[in-house]
């Protein structure tokens, strides 16, 4: 299968899910997910329809950023993976929204920097932690409301909404259910800089769960570019 046929059946899928529970699918936002691949095959991705591509590693970002970018200017890119705060000034250079923000340290460092650079607000989602699995990144669950009332104090930070990863075994449904509640939590605290506009969850094998609990940004790799 080509990376268009793959991404064609995504839509399906997609349409599918949410045409099933009553969702527009037109307000499904799907993030072609882009580590490890080469870029012949972004090419690919991006000529078949795709606008958003998620990058995991600033490193692997920078040595292809500028080429895509000459190739296609209007692509929005999304910071997924773990972000360092060394790394954040790069971060800030080469990202339209940053996905991973986890802590007031690196929240602070966005701010930081983005004052350095005289940039406008940099866009943001919160990463949760929502499966308690020690061995990923993100705020905990019961910390949260606590990390947006920090960064809603900032003069350089928006929030555009929240992102999870879902756990790895097992049903990922009340996980995606209890951030999707957590979400409705925090719009009602009305903060400044706050805009809960996305709901970033569900991946190549779980975003048909993820839509019926509400996600309205995914991020696929596999089910693009294959294994």
């Amino acid at each position: 299968m080509s990376v268009a046929q793959n991404i064609e059946i995504v839509r399906e899928r997609i349409d599918r899910a949410a045409l099933k529970i009553g969702r527009d699918p037109a307000e499904i936002k799907l993030v072609a997910v882009v580590k490890n691949v080469p870029l012949e095959k972004i090419f690919e991705a991006i000529d078949a329809g795709i606008t958003d591509i998620g990058e995991n590693r600033v490193q692997e970002a920078a040595g292809r950023y500028q080429l895509i970018s000459e190739k296609y200017p209007k692509i929005t890119r999304h910071m997924i993976g773990h972000l360092q705060r060394n790394k954040v000034r790069q971060a800030l250079d080469m990202f339209d929204i940053i996905q991973s923000v986890d802590s007031r340290r690196l929240a602070a460092e966005i701010e930081r920097k983005a004052k350095e650079k005289g940039q406008d607000q940099a866009k943001v989602l919160i990463e949760v932690n929502m499966s308690g699995d020690s061995s990923k990144f993100g705020v905990r669950s019961s910390e949260t409301i606590e990390l947006f009332r920090f960064v809603s104090t900032l003069e350089k930070i928006k929030v555009l909404g929240l992102m999870t990863i879902g756990p790895l075994a097992g049903d990922p449904r009340p996980a995606f259910a209890a951030l999707r509640k957590l979400s409705d939590e925090i719009k009602q605290m009305n903060l400044p800089k706050v805009e809960m506009k996305y709901l970033s969850m569900g991946m190549s094998g779980d975003f048909e769960t993820a839509i019926v609990e509400g996600s309205n940004l995914l991020r696929l790799g596999r089910a693009i570019f294959g294994a």
